[in-house]
């Protein structure tokens, strides 16, 4: 639920600006001692090229204890590599030495020995190990330009989730080995690699030639079991029969509403949360995704899902019954899909703050922008990015069903529970963008120090992307609260409420786990997600709140937290929080719904006042300092609710923000997506009626009256 990539911090009440900057020393070079993982990588990185040296050296001496000696470490350093660096096999591959590169050249050295060592009197008898070899190296290079084959015969035009795709004649993936040519070198030559040792070890060519002969086998194996699937019968549908089988569907589905996304896979969560008030829909919802990565990267749902790379494929959704296409997201591949005219575009974004991201100019290249309250329409009319007031449309917040309302303050003796849950940096490395790098170890520092807090860290995802000073920030904050569990300590729960997690959780992933190898491609994970079995969704609803039921049962109550990963869900750490600190961002717009009390730090350098002018959400927040000295106040002010002075300026900016609670943010959302679909029927209606006037069809030819004349004779068939 956090803001567009690359959104900025910029306020809008008042004329658009950028934010002064701090002034900063200019900072020297600076020496650094290699870090423990820097030093591991150059440990590898001499060994292995050590390695290399010495075995050159064995082999044109020749020195038989040293080239075994010397092949042995390589083959250990390897093994190492692929074990424990996996980063750094990319940067051989990207500097000309990858697997393949290695792997002959330590062939080629042993041979080089073998030929030193027998050029006296058994040179003829290693010649055929050479040859041997040589053909070894042969089918390697057929098994990969006929694994490339294989590959564009399964990569198919149209990638589907959720939709039976058996008649494409989709089969499960060739093995793993034969399509990674640095691992099946590493594999399938590793016999031919211990024979040769063996034979400079024992100066027997037998055991040279039983290695290669055993690789050999396997390589060829692997080329028979690569050309089989190029059989007419073994292949998947060609490209245009895909086409039509998608064109087909389309004419059955006849989908009516759609979700459109396209972007990078840490993206993925601006779509996810559209999913479910997409499938609460009564019409026939589809996904359209542009990357074939994002595909997988959608989350557990039961509507179908539909990845269209190319453009031209895209463009057949021009003359299906898709009416409507909501956008979370802009991206450059979404003006390829506005150029489709019988589809109704609507900005849905995907989360709302005073940052420009929220009232970006591409926005009126939609038919209509949806925002969630009174606010956000102010907001693109001071913004004056060419958005017309009558294509906003306001239907509030339909994933905020999910957060509780506010309770009443935490019980006498009970924790506290503070999340602070701070956005990313941005692409511009604004200060007043994240409170991370400069207040967020002043704010962590004063809740941990209080004995009654229990703090749930919540970085954003791309945290530490673009500056890494904030990178360094996240990873002590996260240090600080691994600190602060080891000095608290305490009671923990039973060993009941683990083994209740570990059910609940093997239950979800039962629910939602694909089902597939990991070393499937897509055309095998097309054909191993189907259609959905019905109710399906409602299990996985279920399931997940049962989840996140015994997750929070299955921690001590003292335990502070880092939430990383998908779950627990932002609004599940919303339900559990008394407050929130945050940033300018949609996370504090999304808390208002719950009516509890929330922070804002501020790092922008603007005064206070001028802070909450500047950026309306903060209108009815505690602004704290970059050093966190009105923390100790504000937890004051949460566990004693007469001394909440904002409780009803949370209540009005709630109001604007969010928009009225009735009717529920979902019928208007539903409201919302008919009438926009009538338009485009409005529209299409229209059209059809200009195209049957500019070009009419024309009726039964009539001939024109003629007088009755007697009828002639046939004249005769033939050459005059």
């Amino acid at each position: 639920m956090r803001d567009e990539p690359g959104a900025t911090a910029v306020p809008l009440s008042l004329p658009r600006r950028r934010l002064s900057r701090p002034s900063r020393r200019p900072r020297g070079p600076r020496f650094r001692l290699p870090g423990r993982r820097t030093a591991v990588k150059l440990l590898v990185l001499g060994v292995l090229a050590a390695a290399f040296a010495a075995q050159a050296l064995g082999a044109l001496l020749p020195h038989v204890p040293l080239l075994l000696a010397a092949s042995a470490a390589s083959l250990a350093a390897e093994a190492a590599l692929y074990r424990w660096q996996r980063g750094m096999v990319s940067l051989f591959a990207k500097s000309h030495a990858d697997v393949t590169v290695r792997h002959v050249l330590r062939d080629l050295l042993l041979v080089v020995g073998l030929l030193r060592l027998g050029e006296q009197h058994r040179e003829g008898a290693y010649a055929p190990l050479v040859a041997g070899l040589l053909l070894f190296y042969a089918v390697h290079w057929a098994i990969q330009a006929v694994s490339v084959l294989v590959r564009r015969t399964r990569t198919l035009p149209v990638v589907t989730r959720n939709i039976d795709a058996s008649a494409l004649r989709l089969t499960p993936a060739p093995w793993a080995l034969l399509r990674r040519p640095g691992h099946r070198l590493a594999a399938f030559g590793l016999p031919a690699t211990a024979g040769l040792l063996a034979t400079a070890a024992t100066d027997t060519p037998e055991y040279g030639a039983g290695g290669l002969a055993l690789s050999l086998v396997l390589a060829l194996t692997g080329l028979g079991a690569l050309l089989l699937r190029l059989l007419p019968g073994r292949r998947p549908a060609g490209e245009q029969e895909v086409l039509d089988w998608f064109e087909a569907w389309l004419t059955r589905y006849r989908p009516t509403v759609g979700l459109y996304f396209s972007g990078g896979a840490s993206s993925a969560y601006q779509a996810n949360m559209w999913l479910e008030p997409l499938a609460r829909l009564d019409g026939r919802p589809v996904i359209v995704l542009r990357e074939r990565h994002m595909v997988q990267r959608i989350a557990a749902t039961d509507i179908p899902v539909v990845c269209l790379p190319k453009v031209s494929t895209l463009m057949r959704l021009e003359h299906s019954t898709l009416r409507v296409l909501l956008h979370p997201s802009n991206s450059g591949k979404t003006s390829q899909v506005l150029r489709i005219p019988t589809i109704k575009h609507a900005f849905v974004n995907h989360g709302e703050s005073d940052k420009l991201s929220s009232c970006n100019p591409y926005a009126k290249a939609y038919d209509e922008v949806w925002v969630a309250g009174p606010a956000a329409r102010e907001r693109y009319a001071l913004a004056e990015v060419g958005v017309d007031d009558r294509d906003v449309v306001e239907i509030g917040r339909p994933q905020l069903d999910a957060v509780r309302p506010y309770a009443g303050p935490p019980a006498p003796g009970a924790f506290t529970t503070v999340l602070y849950a701070p956005t990313w940096e941005g692409w511009d490395g604004n200060p007043g963008n994240t409170s991370v790098v400069e207040a967020g170890e002043n704010l962590v520092r004063a809740l941990l120090a209080d004995p009654g807090v229990r703090l749930l860290y919540k970085p954003h995802p791309l945290t530490g992307s673009v500056d890494p000073r904030a990178r360094a920030a996240d990873l002590r904050i996260r240090e600080l609260v691994r600190a602060a569990n080891r000095d608290r300590g305490g009671p923990r729960p039973d060993a009941s409420a683990a083994t209740a997690l570990v059910r609940r959780a093997a239950e979800l992933d039962r629910l939602t786990a694909a089902g597939f190898r990991s070393a499937a491609d897509q055309a095998e994970r097309m054909l191993r997600q189907p259609a959905p079995r019905p109710g399906r969704a409602e299990a996985v609803r279920r399931a997940a709140l049962a989840w996140e039921e015994a997750y929070w049962a299955s921690l001590p109550a003292w335990e502070h937290r880092v939430v990383t990963e998908a779950r627990p869900s932002l609004y599940a750490c919303f339900n559990r929080a008394d407050l929130l600190i945050s940033d300018v961002s949609s996370v504090i717009s999304d808390f208002l719904a719950s009516g509890k009390p929330y922070a804002v730090a501020n790092t922008s350098t603007l005064a206070e006042d001028v802070f909450r002018k500047s950026f309306p959400t903060v209108a009815a927040a505690t602004v704290l300092a970059p050093d966190a000295s009105g923390v100790p106040a504000l937890l004051r002010a949460v566990r004693r609710p007469e001394r909440d002075e904002l409780a009803g300026e949370r209540a009005a900016l709630a109001l604007r923000l969010l928009g009225p609670a009735d009717p529920p943010p979902r019928e208007r959302f539903a409201g919302a997506v008919r009438d926009l679909c009538a338009a485009a029927d409005r529209h299409r209606a229209r059209m059809a009626e200009r195209l049957a006037a500019e070009y009419p069809v024309p009726g039964p030819r009539r001939e024109p009256d003629r007088p009755s004349v007697p009828s002639a004779a046939p004249e005769p068939r033939g050459h005059a």
